[in-house]
């Protein structure tokens, strides 16, 4: 394959769940949609795995966050795909992205992360913030974080140009 078949570097932002939130960025860091989806079962997720990972733009690199037999569902099929695959714990971004005392608890990060999430939209994307759900919200931090990992990103927040 010729650096010219290569797709373009996309990054997919998971929070991992059956309440699962998304979000798909371009290498040159555009945020291109976030969204969330409540499936019933571990199937339903699987399929909804393999659509996302086979769905024009292709991910090249997933970041995910959560572990267990739903996140192996993840792994496995970015495996499978030859995708970029980091699995964080939600300590690791919020201690990037949040000072110390913008997530004492869970609760008080989800609130953060809904916050900080819409000035990411706002920042990142040609859209307007639409009402968010605190899965969908982390999945764009997450995201975040990956961007900065890879040096998609060199910090947060961008300068104006």
């Amino acid at each position: 394959m010729s650096s010219t078949d290569r797709p373009a570097p996309h990054l997919l932002a998971v929070d991992v769940g059956l309440h699962t939130g998304l979000a798909l960025y371009r290498h040159d860091s555009r945020l291109l949609w976030y969204r969330s989806h409540h499936l019933a079962d571990q199937q339903k997720l699987k399929r909804l795995i393999a659509t996302l990972l086979r769905s024009t733009p292709l991910p090249t690199h997933i970041y995910l966050e959560g572990g267990g037999p739903l996140a192996e569902l993840w792994q496995r099929e970015a495996l499978k795909l030859e995708c970029v695959f980091v699995q964080l714990d939600a300590g690791q971004w919020r201690k990037q992205l949040f000072y110390d005392r913008q997530h004492p608890s869970g609760r008080v990060a989800k609130q953060q992360a809904l916050k900080m999430a819409i000035e990411v939209i706002n920042r990142l994307s040609h859209k307007k913030p639409t009402a968010l759900r605190h899965d969908t919200a982390e999945a764009i931090l997450i995201g975040l974080y990956g961007l900065l990992d890879l040096g998609w990103l060199t910090h947060w927040p961008p300068k104006k140009e």
